[in-house]
C-alpha cells in the first residue's frame, strides 16, 4: 500500500469518526423515565376486593374491581368496578362504573365513565336501571347524586332527565330538571 493511499485512507477514516461523534451529538436526549415511588408512598391491587362496614363493624357493601392505585394525595382510583351492598343491608342496589375514585375522607366514591346502578327488584318486581357518565355515590348514608344527565329504565317505562339525587335504602329517586319520559301501558 503507498503512502498516498495510506494517507487517503486515513482521512476517511477520520471523517467517518467525525460525523459519527457529530451525529450522536445532535441527536434528541431521550426522555427521563419516570421517577420511581418508593415503597412508602402507596399501593395497586389487580383484582381487588374492598370490604365496607357500619359502625358496629358489620358487612355493608363491598367493592370488587379489576386495579386500583393509591395515588399520593391520597385518593384511591379504580378501574372496572361493581359496587354491592350485603344482603344484609337489604339495600339490593349494584353499582358497576368503568372508574371510580374514593377521596382520602373515604366517605364519597365518584363512578365515572358508563355509570349503571341496577335494583332487580323495583316497583312491582321490576327491574330498576340508572345510567350516567358521572355520579357522586356515599355508601354509608345510601345516597347516590349527579347533575349529569341520566336515563332511568323501569320495566318498559323510560326518563331522562338532568340531576338526579337516588335515596337507595328507601327506593326513591328525585328528577332535578329536563324531565321527560315514556309510558306503555
Amino acid at each position: 500500500m503507498t503512502s498516498r493511499k495510506l494517507l487517503g485512507f486515513a482521512a476517511l477514516l477520520l471523517a467517518a469518526a467525525g460525523s459519527w461523534y457529530l451525529a450522536g451529538s445532535l441527536r434528541e436526549p431521550l426522555e427521563a423515565p419516570p421517577p420511581q415511588r418508593s415503597a412508602g408512598e402507596g399501593f395497586y391491587l389487580r383484582g381487588v376486593r374492598i370490604l365496607g362496614t357500619d359502625e358496629q363493624g358489620k358487612l355493608l357493601y363491598e367493592i370488587e374491581a379489576d386495579y386500583a392505585e393509591q395515588k399520593p394525595n391520597r385518593e384511591i382510583e379504580f378501574e372496572n368496578v361493581e359496587i354491592a351492598y350485603s344482603p344484609e343491608a337489604t339495600v339490593p342496589w349494584t353499582l358497576i362504573a368503568d372508574s371510580a375514585v374514593i377521596g382520602s375522607d373515604q366517605r364519597r366514591v365518584i363512578l365515572s365513565g358508563h355509570v349503571l346502578a341496577v335494583n332487580p327488584e323495583g316497583p312491582n318486581g321490576e327491574m330498576t336501571e340508572i345510567r350516567t357518565p358521572y355520579l357522586e355515590f356515599e355508601p354509608d348514608s345510601f345516597r347516590a347524586e349527579t347533575d349529569s344527565r341520566v336515563q332511568i329504565r323501569i320495566g318498559s317505562r323510560s326518563l331522562t332527565a338532568t340531576g338526579m339525587l337516588a335515596l337507595l335504602q328507601e327506593n326513591r329517586l328525585q328528577l332535578k330538571s329536563n324531565v321527560s319520559g315514556k309510558f306503555v301501558p
